[in-house]
């Protein structure tokens, strides 16, 4: 524990991929264990993944005391009652975005994360990559000028064949704007702040299309910030794969041709910056895989006290613009926060 933290995936998801690789690559991380809830199946997804224990149960792997950060990437309506049962048997917890989907959850999340002196915070792996740092740096020091309009949307297709996919369960909070619609709504308030423009949006309108299950497979909104900053997002996931983040102001445009998860592909991540004079500069980031950029912010909370680079206060207003979100496209109406 002095120099190492030991990580520990709660679950077999498919999702825990992108993980496996960046806990290992960190220098100051291990992947020792792995639960599930049948012992044969995470015997096996330990022996195939080369991980040292497999927990039968998720009590079991809580349970341990060989472990000190979870990974949670159950779904959507387990992230609160696990990272909090994760919290309580002392350990800290990486998990899922969306972190929850209720204030109540969230609020007990919290206490959770303060009775127990522990870290815990939500996976939006790109925040944590240098990409998306450098652009809040170049807003806030005024690069672009007064930002007036945000533009942002992450969409892909999933079929309604694929019906027991989780992202397609209205009783799990699935639907494109918990699944991918986050990332956009997030980018939105993360970039707003960084032009000054408030840490929420002041009011928010939204549209929805609904699937055959009842999720939303597609969402459109539009949240207006403070100094008439509006953001406009989108998510789908009936429409072929479409990602992008565009911030205008009065004095240049930065356009994030690969905002969520620059570097993934082992090749540096460019952003344009262009001016009113119409001069543009090509930014890059080297290739840096996002997922280990968390794990190493992991590493800094536990290991060096640091402080989250998404902390829970910045979670809860993530949350209550989705919340927003969701009223207003179910009402028709403009809300306002």
């Amino acid at each position: 524990m002095a120099n190492k933290i030991r990580w520990a995936l709660l679950s077999t998801a498919n999702i825990n991929k992108a993980l496996i690789d960046p806990i290992r690559q960190a220098k100051r991380s291990e992947l020792v264990a792995v639960a599930s809830r049948d012992a044969a199946k995470a015997q096996a997804y330990a022996q195939q993944n080369g991980i040292p224990k497999a927990h039968g149960s998720y009590e079991a792997l809580l349970a341990d005391p060989d472990i000190d950060v979870i990974y949670n990437p159950l779904p959507n309506t387990m992230h609160s009652e696990w990272t909090i049962k994760a919290a309580d048997a002392g350990k800290h917890v990486l998990c899922e975005k969306p972190l929850v989907t209720t204030l109540a959850e969230f609020d007990q999340v919290e206490a959770a994360a303060q009775r127990n002196k522990v870290t815990i915070f939500e996976a939006f792996m790109y925040l944590h990559h240098p990409q998306t740092r450098k652009m809040q740096e170049l807003i806030a020091a005024g690069e672009i000028g007064q930002i007036q309009q945000i533009n942002g949307w992450f969409h892909f297709y999933l079929p309604a064949e694929r019906a027991t996919n989780i992202r397609l369960s209205a009783t799990l909070d699935g639907g494109s704007l918990w699944d991918v619609g986050v990332y956009p709504n997030s980018a939105s308030i993360m970039m707003a702040q960084a032009g000054g423009a408030g840490a929420l949006p002041q009011t928010v309108w939204a549209n929805k299309i609904v699937g055959e299950s009842g999720v939303d497979v597609a969402m459109r909104a539009q949240l207006q910030f403070a100094n008439g900053l509006v953001a406009q997002i989108s998510s789908g996931l009936r429409t072929p794969f479409r990602e992008a983040v565009h911030v205008i102001g009065d004095k240049g445009a930065i356009h994030l041709i690969e905002p969520w998860k620059p570097g993934i592909a082992g090749k540096e991540s460019r952003c344009l910056l262009t001016k009113t004079d119409g001069s543009e500069l090509v930014i890059t980031t080297p290739a840096i895989n996002p997922y280990l950029c968390e794990v190493e912010a992991m590493e800094a909370c536990i290991l060096d006290g640091a402080a989250p680079v998404v902390p829970l206060s910045l979670s809860r207003n993530f949350l209550r613009s989705a919340l927003a979100i969701h009223e207003a496209a179910k009402t028709g109406q403009v809300v306002t926060l």
